[in-house]
């Protein structure tokens, strides 16, 4: 014949039962799940772009419109103003759907330029660009990168893309005063907000 249980066995039930029926097991909670990114931001409407700030190269410069020099390259913005930034105006405006295309000089013989520590920008680094319609396009560094003057991959650098982009391009790489340049120094980034 059993026994019937002692008082001790009969809490240790009552309380496994209690746990059982209000899942109150010795499982660790589980921590809740991060909290999804934010939306990209919509493009923007075409707008002009009028000044071009790099707060962390100390960029403050405004914005000439340049287009395509008598051999068919992108052209740069005159020499005489070494804190001026060209943008393409044949392309897309910063901050509209498409690839906006900034240009400027790293140095000219008088010294640095707009452009002169573009290289120095990292992943992540910010870049307003002031627009005619009182707005600011901010975008987020994605890459920086040296590439080929004589190997230059324009079809990665200009292709067009869907979301708001923007390249910055200089001069950059080895220089000899025989050639100048060999490379371009090429920055990517991408529209994070609309202000």
């Amino acid at each position: 014949m059993r026994r019937p249980p002692t008082r001790r066995a009969r809490a240790a039930l009552a309380a496994a039962t209690a746990a059982a029926t209000t899942g109150a097991w010795l499982v660790p909670a589980r921590p809740p799940p991060p909290a999804p990114p934010p939306p990209p931001p919509a493009a923007m409407p075409f707008s002009l772009p009028t000044r071009l700030r790099i707060p962390a190269i100390g960029v403050d410069a405004p914005v000439t419109g340049v287009g395509l020099d008598a051999a068919g390259g992108i052209q740069v913005p005159p020499v005489g103003d070494r804190n001026l930034a060209g943008w393409y105006r044949l392309g897309t405006a910063p901050g509209a759907a498409g690839n906006a295309l900034l240009v400027g000089h790293v140095d000219t013989e008088h010294g640095p330029a707009v452009f002169w520590a573009l290289g120095s920008l990292h992943r992540g680094n910010t870049l307003d660009v002031l627009r005619a319609d009182g707005s600011t396009a901010r975008f987020a560094v994605d890459t920086v990168e040296v590439l080929p003057k004589a190997d230059f991959p324009a079809d990665r650098v200009y292709r067009a893309t869907a979301r708001p982009e923007v390249r910055v391009v200089t001069c950059g790489g080895g220089y000899t005063r025989a050639t100048g340049y060999q490379g371009n120094v090429v920055v990517s980034a991408h529209l994070v907000s609309a202000l």
